[in-house]
């Protein structure tokens, strides 16, 4: 059989540890058999980001921007556990929280729903998609830890050497201060996302934040969202029958469990960090989770919305085939494949995508699963199997 073409490259980045390993078995098993696959290759491994300090994250990132779109493998963030058994350098920043950062954009992350697993919430009866600003907070903070009295100040000093200052607190004794910042453009970027991203998916949006508390910080992201949906988006969403919704985060959580889906809820970076993972556990699990990074100039990138699955990749290392769902990363590659055929004209790229799709998840409602799966399942799985024999399921039904 002759292989699908690419016109164009994606951007590759490679990961850590058991999903690096899966990562692997999927292009040697479902991709590079059927699509003759054009990609530049970015190894960040943790080891690989701290021998080169960073330079190759910044590199993936510039070649994301540079193809319009990437595929990413699920990352190491490292603490100090990590520098010891890597024998780092340094306590490496997050690989996500650098990309997100150069690309300015916002992840949507939506549950892939199969018919055999039902959402832990009874009332959930359509996919509940999670926006997430993905520029500043606490992931781009700046933290000192003080060793005894003294006052601490937040102090902005202006181009023309001004100053605004105010006192965070006397502190009496020894503590931790944190700064975190965002900027309106980056707001701007993720209300406007977030509204054309609704539009295509023909969902209604939910905003909150807790600007009763956080008057100033919270208060302009409440105001930012609000000016961009009347001035820009309130007609077409009226069109099309949809709703601008504001209310503030702990009234978002208490809806949510009671609201049938069928909504993009827009979170800043930390709530959308948090409620992400409760979203889809609840609809089955974190790998049951597509997670796509929107630039507002155009560039995409894919990945796994978990993490590397590190004790399963313990238990590979001793010579165990784990159970590891590798669900997300093969969407991750056929979402960056179904956007690389959209902006190529290439159909015969879109639909091989479509059907790896469909395979995966014909593959769990004929009652092969994974693992973490099994307790989910109505009616019961025909055979829990490990992830190789997954994907040679998957691959025999493609």
């Amino acid at each position: 059989m002759a292989k699908i073409q690419m016109k164009n490259a994606i951007a590759e980045l490679d990961g850590d540890e058991m999903t690096r390993v899966l990562w692997a078995v999927i292009k040697d098993k479902l991709l590079s058999p059927f699509v003759d696959l054009k990609t530049e290759y970015y190894d960040l491994g943790l080891k690989q980001r701290d021998d080169s300090d960073d330079k190759i994250t910044y590199e993936a990132a510039a070649a994301i921007k540079r193809l319009g779109v990437g595929v990413k493998c699920a990352t190491i963030t490292s603490n100090a556990a990590r520098v010891k058994e890597y024998n780092l350098k340094q306590l490496t920043p997050s690989p996500n929280g650098i990309i997100r950062s150069e690309l300015d954009g916002t992840v949507f992350r939506k549950p892939i729903i199969v018919n055999n697993v039902k959402p832990a919430v009874a009332s959930w009866k359509k996919p509940i998609i999670m926006g997430r600003h993905a520029y500043g907070d606490v992931y781009k903070n700046c933290e000192i830890e003080v060793k005894g009295a003294g006052k601490a100040e937040l102090v902005f000093t202006y181009a023309d050497g001004t100053e605004e200052r105010k006192t965070i607190m006397e502190m009496k004794g020894p503590g931790i201060l944190q700064g975190i910042h965002n900027t309106e453009k980056s707001i701007e970027s993720f209300a406007r996302c977030s509204f054309r991203y609704a539009l295509d998916e023909k969902v209604s949006v939910w905003f909150a934040t807790k600007d009763t508390i956080s008057k100033t910080y919270d208060g302009k992201f409440k105001e930012i969202f609000q000016r961009i949906y009347d001035e820009e988006f309130k007609s077409e969403f009226e069109k099309a029958g949809l709703e601008y919704f504001y209310t503030l985060i702990d009234d978002a959580v208490a809806r949510v469990m009671k609201c049938e889906g069928n909504i993009l809820w827009c979170c800043k970076n930390y709530d959308g960090d948090v409620m992400s993972d409760m979203v889809a556990s609840a609809f089955g699990s974190l790998s049951m989770m597509t997670s796509v990074l929107v630039s507002p100039n155009g560039a995409f990138e894919y990945e796994a919305a978990h993490g590397t699955v590190q004790k399963h990749y313990y238990r590979y290392m001793n010579g165990e085939k784990t159970s590891t769902n590798p669900v997300a990363l093969i969407f991750a590659w056929t979402g960056a494949l179904a956007k690389r055929a959209e902006l190529d004209g290439t159909p015969e790229l879109l639909d091989f995508a479509k059907k790896l799709e469909k395979a995966t998840l014909d593959t769990i409602e004929d009652g092969i699963m994974t693992g973490d799966l099994k307790a989910l399942a109505n009616p019961a799985p025909k055979k829990v199997v490990n992830s190789w024999e997954f994907i040679d399921e998957i691959a025999s039904r493609l």
